[in-house]
């Protein structure tokens, strides 16, 4: 997987979004409010990674247990996919 050209985090009023710029943001009309540790991971989604390579970094940084992580990554990149962040 990998974040769409376009797509960027940002803080408005207080919290993290991702917003379209550019091409991104012809079809994209929307504000994606995340909390903490979404923004952390959006973050470390660079380049190429999956949801395996995500949830060990969420592991290493915080306090989760692997079937957690990779449950919860496996959410967050499918709602991510969904609305057409991520490819």
């Amino acid at each position: 997987m990998k974040r769409k050209q376009g797509f960027v985090i940002r803080d408005v009023c207080g919290e993290k979004v991702i917003v379209g710029e550019g091409i991104g943001a012809i079809n994209f009309g929307k504000l994606l409010s995340l909390n903490d540790t979404a923004a952390w991971l959006w973050e470390h989604a660079e380049g190429d990674f999956s949801v395996e390579s995500l949830a060990a970094a969420l592991c290493s940084e915080y306090e989760v247990s692997e079937a957690d992580a990779l449950r919860d990554v496996a959410d967050l990149t499918d709602k991510w996919r969904e609305l057409g962040v991520i490819e």
